[in-house]
């Protein structure tokens, strides 16, 4: 019994003076987003012009610009339909988590013609060599609203933020990041 509690107290010891972040379950890069729905503001006319993606050194990121301001969308992990026809887009997107993409935002201008060259099940980017993404997937723009299934190598923490510019466009920008912990 007593070697035990000697064992005990040793790792006791070490796991006090263990250095910061350097324990299991640290945060990977300070990222501390979780995975769970993030969804925020109104409509807006303003039409989504361009979809990017870029490579970071602890997250993949993919960049809505639309043409003017916009601050609505929803975004989770799950299933992703298409707009105006309700078909998954599971079986077309690369990945092994689906993260769906609502935003609240047309992808067509006042004279309802298309504002970017996707049509409906197109690959909106080209992500091969990237840690974490694996597809995104235009699902279409019905009524003001515009979704993309963005697959990923995995359920991974996210964030979903806004910034304004170019001028007077605005982007929504959704970052997954690499893995969840160090």
């Amino acid at each position: 019994m007593t070697a035990l509690v000697v064992a005990f107290a040793a790792l006791l010891a070490a796991a006090a003076t263990a250095t910061p972040g350097t324990a299991a379950g640290a945060p990977y890069c300070g990222i501390t987003w979780g995975s769970g729905d993030k969804t925020t503001g109104p409509m807006s006319s303003a039409p989504l012009i361009a979809v990017r993606t870029g490579q970071h050194d602890c997250h993949d990121r993919v960049v809505f610009e639309f043409d003017g301001p916009v601050t609505g969308y929803s975004v989770g992990y799950g299933e992703t339909y298409t707009d105006g026809e309700g078909l998954a887009l599971s079986p077309y997107t690369a990945g092994g988590a689906l993260l769906r993409v609502s935003l609240r935002a047309p992808a067509y201008d006042d004279e309802h013609l298309a504002t970017v060259p996707y049509r409906v099940g197109d690959h909106a980017a080209n992500v091969v060599r990237y840690q974490t993404l694996r597809d995104v997937v235009f699902g279409g723009s019905f009524e003001g609203y515009t979704t993309f299934a963005v697959g990923v190598r995995a359920r991974l923490p996210f964030r979903v933020f806004l910034l304004a510019g170019p001028g007077t466009h605005s982007r929504i920008v959704l970052d997954v990041a690499h893995q969840w912990q160090q």
